[in-house]
């Protein structure tokens, strides 16, 4: 059995953890972490069940009295670099869905993981199919070498674009360098700033927050007289958990940082 804690206990992904973790026979839930809901029982804060656990509001005390294996993170980009810090500290191995740090930051805490003998993974995205997106679309990028990404979430995520969208643009652009491949120049001009969206890598970028969304992205690529498009649906945050379970099992087997969902399938 793996002990595992879940740090933003009562959120809407950490409600997930919590349900997908306690249903797991190879894991058991030993602690729960929030702001809110504080001294109320983890399972009932999450939607089900009381489990007899009390959620906690300090993250370092709930690691010395629960001592986990594993501390999963679900919380917000301005909180998860202070929380990676303790858990990696404290020999603690982590699994972070909370998006917004940094590469630089991402390299520091791998190091910190490394020298504590504890496996770091870090995903932007849990859903499989969200990687086998990402997957196909380094995979056209040499012979479309024009793209564009749409990604479109809930109007409560706090960082756009997406971690996924991030990286999806990052694979795209190594992978049309190493085939040499350069897409044509865009001569648009702007009558308003902002409105071909973010660049990444010098890839278009439009950010989609409205409520009914969960997690959607859209590659486009575009040649003569041709479009493919490549799109991705998240429709319930249960499509998370099978990659959320999967990281939880294989990190301990992983010093350092790990960074993407691909390397454990």
């Amino acid at each position: 059995m793996i002990r595992v804690v879940v740090n933003g206990a009562d959120g809407r992904m950490g409600s997930e953890v919590v349900k997908a973790v306690t249903a797991d026979a190879e894991l058991a839930l030993v602690g729960g972490v929030s702001l809110t809901h504080v001294g109320e029982d983890v399972g009932v804060a999450a939607g089900m069940q009381a489990l007899g656990i009390s959620m906690g509001n300090n993250l370092a005390a709930v690691l010395d009295t629960c001592h986990p294996e594993v501390a999963v993170d679900f919380t917000t980009p301005d909180a998860i670099y202070e929380n990676a810090e303790i858990c990696l500290t404290k020999g603690v191995h982590m699994v972070v869905g909370t998006t917004g740090l940094t590469a630089v930051q991402r390299e520091r805490l791998g190091k910190l993981a490394a020298a504590n003998g504890v496996g770091l993974f870090i995903a932007p995205n849990f859903s499989i199919g969200a990687v086998l997106m990402m997957r196909f679309a380094a995979e056209a990028a040499p012979y479309l070498p024009n793209v564009e990404i749409i990604e479109l979430h809930h109007n409560n995520k706090l960082d756009a674009p997406s971690g996924t969208a991030i990286l999806t643009a990052e694979r795209v652009a190594a992978a049309r360098k190493q085939a040499g491949a350069a897409a044509a120049p865009d001569h648009t001009q702007e009558s308003l700033r902002g409105a071909r969206g973010a660049t990444v890598e010098d890839i278009p970028v439009h950010s989609v927050r409205l409520p009914g969304y969960v997690a959607h992205q859209q590659v486009l690529f575009g040649g003569q007289g041709e479009l493919l498009t490549l799109r991705h649906d998240s429709l319930d945050r249960k499509s998370f958990m099978p990659g959320v379970l999967l990281a939880i099992k294989k990190v301990s087997g992983h010093t350092g940082l790990t960074f993407g969902l691909e390397h454990y399938l």
